[in-house]
């Protein structure tokens, strides 16, 4: 089975400048801990210590939120797509005069 992993920008300082990696990880979990075999510290931040997703980031599968296909639960099938989105936020509050 092999899927392939989309990272963005924001993700890429730790693969290197890798845009996509191919995995053949089963589940989120496998998913997670091959990541971080290959790019040691990525785990940390895509998910939390007890292995969650960390409520920042975002992740699809095929274009469709992994929440809404059993979340953690999903298992991968052979040749998708996953999307890692981290949250963006920040910028320069409105002055009120």
């Amino acid at each position: 089975m092999s899927i392939i992993i989309r990272i963005p920008p924001p993700l890429r300082k730790f693969t290197n400048g890798a845009e996509s990696v191919e995995t053949a990880a089963g589940n989120l979990a496998e998913l997670f801990n091959g990541l971080d075999e290959k790019y040691p510290g990525i785990k940390q931040a895509l998910c939390a210590a007890d292995g969650t997703p960390q409520r920042f980031v975002n992740i699809y599968v095929n274009d469709e939120d992994i929440r809404f296909l059993g979340g953690v639960k999903y298992a991968f099938q052979d040749g998708d797509e996953i999307l890692l989105v981290p949250a963006i936020a920040g910028g320069i509050p409105l002055r009120v005069s």
